[in-house]
């Protein structure tokens, strides 16, 4: 409980102190899109609480690592946007599906077998620099190697989940 307590208070300072700043960066990069960046932020928050017992409590850190969350979000959403095929309006009501979770859960499934499939010296790689949000020089000093393995670590383990989930596909 007390592990659940920190998480929302780190939050909620997270969203007293970075919340203007973070809308306003969000807001750029989603083409002014102010229900998207909204969205954006909300999200953003909602991984800064997941991730709360792990997080470095320095507020240049934090917000580094708040930006960096919020970029990679959008980028995932404008590579899903460009992805999907227009959306058209369905004339029947009755012909909506109610989406159940578990497409969500099977990709999550999927994600965790594939990443057990990388070395633990690939799997640190990749959780400190897009997991912890980390850059490869705070990665480097973290896991004690040169910034050089970092990026090839990182660039290796990002090949073979490629590989991984085109084999899925």
């Amino acid at each position: 409980m007390s592990g659940e307590r920190s998480g929302e208070e780190l939050v909620t300072t997270l969203y007293e102190q970075f919340k203007g700043g973070l809308y306003a960066h969000v807001l750029g990069l989603t083409n002014r899109d102010r229900q998207w960046a909204e969205d954006v932020v909300q999200e953003t928050l909602i991984r800064a609480w997941q991730n709360a017992e792990t997080l470095v409590r320095d507020p240049r850190m934090l917000r580094g690592w708040l930006l960096t969350v919020a970029r990679r979000i959008v980028i995932d959403g404008w590579r899903t946007r460009r992805a999907r095929p227009h959306e058209v309006e369905l004339t029947s009501p009755d012909s909506v599906e109610v989406e159940d979770g578990t497409e969500q859960r099977l990709s999550i499934m999927v994600l965790n077998d594939v990443i057990g499939r990388l070395g633990e010296e690939h799997r640190a790689a990749i959780y400190e620099t897009y997991v912890r949000g980390r850059t490869v020089r705070e990665a480097a000093i973290v896991l004690g190697i040169p910034e050089g393995t970092v990026k090839s670590r990182v660039y290796t383990a990002m090949k073979i989940l490629r590989r991984a989930l085109r084999e899925w596909h």
